[in-house]
């Protein structure tokens, strides 16, 4: 099988390195703990997804954009997208929602893959669109500093 080889690689831990060596080598180890698993109890999918979320409640559209493109060049469908904004609309509120994260590059990235996806361009396609939309050219996406 395969090795899932993800877009949009953690570039903001360079940023780190720029503070201090130490703290970057533990930052670093700490991203190969989350991430790095080969045998993880949680599918790399759903962490994607679980990411995704997290970062969507903590208001850092940036990474939410990076993690649903990880999420969607991992696997996840349409479908699972729906029913995850149908949740944001339910946990955060429709104000919220309508306010914040209509008009954010993620809700433009989940638009572009649903559009896309209706073009019936592959996944592939659909990633590569993607990644030069909302990737590291954008700076509302991109992280390095």
């Amino acid at each position: 099988m395969k090795k899932f080889n993800p877009p949009l690689r953690p570039l903001a831990l360079m940023n780190y390195k720029k503070i201090d060596s130490g703290l970057s080598n533990i930052i670093a180890n700490f991203w190969k703990l989350v991430w790095g698993d080969n045998n993880p109890a949680i599918d790399q999918k759903t962490k994607y997804l679980l990411s995704l979320s997290n970062a969507v409640g903590a208001n850092r559209f940036r990474q939410a954009t990076r993690e649903m493109i990880k999420a969607y060049a991992a696997g996840t469908t349409v479908a699972e997208l729906d029913e995850l904004f149908t949740l944001f609309v339910w946990n955060q509120g429709a104000g919220y929602f309508a306010s914040e994260i209509g008009p954010s590059q993620l809700f433009a990235a989940y638009q572009s893959i649903k559009s896309l996806e209706e073009q019936k361009l592959s996944r592939e396609e659909v990633v590569k669109n993607l990644l030069e939309e909302f990737g590291e050219g954008n700076p509302d996406c991109g992280v390095r500093a």
